[in-house]
C-alpha cells in the first residue's frame, strides 16, 4: 500500500525472510491493538486514556463558541487510529501521525477497509500461555470494529500521514493543538519531541499528554536514549516557554490489558496541557511580557530548589 500498488495488481516474485524475534513481538503487541482502540472489550481502557484527552480539547475549543472544522489537531504516534478518529467524529479537522509499519498496515485496513460494525473476529490472547485462569480465556475472540469507521460525517477532515515525527513535521506555527497519548516516552530523545511541539503549535495552542515515562529505548543495544523523569521534562518546558495550565500526577490506567489474566499492570500516569504562549515574536522567542513571565517561573523554581 506504501507503493501505490492497488490489491491484485502484479508486484514480481518476492521471497520472504523469516520472521525476528522483534518483529514478531510487534506483530502480537499489534493484534492487542485492535482490542484496545476497536473492539467493546478495549472501550473502559479507552474511556480512561483518550476521554480525558478528547474532553480537553472540547473545552479548550468549545464546539459552541469556535467553527472546530477550523481547529487543526494532531495526533503524533496514533497507533490504529481510535483516538484522531473520535477527534474528527466530533467535527475537529485531525490528523493522526504514525510510525510503525505494523500499526499503519493495520489502522489502514481499520480505516479504510472495514465497513460493517463487529464483522470481523480475531484472538488476541492465542500466544499468552502464561496467567490463564481458563483454557477458554486463552482462546476466547473477540470482535471488532465496534464501530464502523466509514460512519464519520461527509464533511469530515480526516488523515493518517506515516513517517517519523520528528523528520515529517517541520513547519512552524501549524497547529492549534498536539494530542498525544502513550507517546512521549517513544523519543530516542524526549527533548526533540518538546521542541518540535514548541515549533509547529501556532502562538495560543496547546499541548494535551497523557501516558507514563517507560522509555522505549532504554535497554535497545546502539540506540541513543536519554530518560528524564516528569520533573525534568516539566523544566525542560517551561524552560522553553510553555505554560503550565493543567496538571495531574496520577492517572491510573492500562494499556492493551488482557483483562481475564493473572498479571495485570497499572500504569500511574502523568496528565498536562500546556500553552504556548500568544504574544510569540517570529523568531520563536516570548515577547518581554512573556520573558518576564518566563524568568520569574524562573526564579520561583530556584527558590523553589
Amino acid at each position: 500500500m506504501f507503493e501505490n500498488i492497488e490489491y491484485g495488481e502484479e508486484v514480481g516474485e518476492r521471497k520472504a525472510g523469516p520472521s525476528s524475534t522483534f518483529d514478531m513481538d510487534k506483530l502480537k503487541s499489534t493484534i492487542k491493538q485492535f482490542v484496545r482502540d476497536w473492539s467493546e472489550a478495549g472501550k473502559a481502557e479507552r474511556d480512561t486514556c483518550y476521554t480525558p484527552i478528547i474532553e480537553e480539547i472540547q473545552r479548550q475549543f468549545p464546539p459552541d463558541q469556535c467553527n472546530v472544522s477550523e481547529v487543526n489537531v494532531l495526533v503524533p504516534g496514533a497507533g490504529l487510529g481510535r483516538l484522531a478518529w473520535e477527534i474528527a467524529r466530533l467535527g475537529y479537522a485531525c490528523q493522526g501521525n504514525e510510525w510503525s509499519f505494523f500499526m499503519l498496515f493495520s489502522s489502514n485496513f481499520v480505516l479504510n477497509r472495514c465497513e460493517k460494525e463487529n464483522a470481523l473476529m480475531l484472538y488476541p490472547w492465542i500466544h499468552q500461555f502464561s496467567n490463564n485462569k481458563l483454557s477458554a480465556d486463552q482462546t476466547r475472540p473477540i470482535s471488532f470494529p465496534d464501530v464502523n469507521p466509514q460512519s464519520l460525517p461527509p464533511d469530515s477532515d480526516f488523515s493518517m500521514t506515516a513517517g517519523d515525527f520528528l523528520e515529517v513535521y517541520t513547519d512552524p506555527d501549524t497547529w492549534d493543538c498536539v494530542a498525544t497519548c502513550f507517546f512521549i516516552d517513544t523519543a530516542h530523545n524526549v527533548i526533540d519531541y518538546i521542541e518540535t511541539i514548541w515549533n509547529i503549535l501556532k502562538p495560543g495552542g496547546v499541548w494535551i499528554n497523557l501516558g507514563p515515562l517507560l522509555y522505549h529505548f532504554e535497554n535497545m543495544a546502539n540506540e541513543l536514549s536519554i530518560e528524564l523523569s516528569y520533573e525534568d521534562i516539566k523544566a525542560v518546558m517551561l524552560k522553553f516557554g510553555f505554560q503550565l495550565e493543567v496538571e495531574r500526577e496520577s492517572v491510573l490506567t492500562t494499556y492493551t490489558e488482557n483483562d481475564r489474566s493473572m498479571l495485570k499492570f497499572l500504569y500511574d500516569c502523568v496528565f498536562f496541557v500546556v500553552r504556548k504562549p500568544k504574544d510569540i515574536i517570529s523568531n520563536g522567542t516570548l515577547s518581554p511580557k512573556d520573558s518576564q513571565l518566563d524568568d520569574s517561573v524562573q526564579k520561583r523554581e530556584s527558590a523553589t530548589t
